[in-house]
């Protein structure tokens, strides 16, 4: 059961010649607002990819986190995290 999701958003900005991938960990069960929240916190970041890139799509839910991982790393219920845009491994394990 997914207590939280991580997710990664398609961020266009100026000077890259194609969108980065931006991560997010949002502590809510529902995968969907999940998503919305992150395309939210992104558009502070850069202007969200409308369309696929490269055969990535512009929003990504890339794993569930269960509570047990929520709790170990720290992300309370209703918390969004900005992870930044290096690929997250920490959260992907285990």
């Amino acid at each position: 059961m997914a207590g939280g999701w991580l997710i990664g958003v398609l961020v266009e900005l100026a000077g890259e010649p194609r969108p980065l991938r931006h991560y997010f960990a949002i502590g809510h069960a529902d995968q969907a607002k999940c998503e919305w929240t992150a395309v939210d916190f992104a558009g502070r970041t850069g202007r969200v990819a409308t369309s696929p890139v490269g055969h990535e799509e512009p929003v990504a839910a890339i794993r569930p986190l269960t509570p047990a991982k929520m709790k170990i790393l720290g992300l309370a219920d209703g918390e969004v995290r900005e992870l930044g845009w290096r690929h997250p491994r920490r959260w992907l394990t285990g």
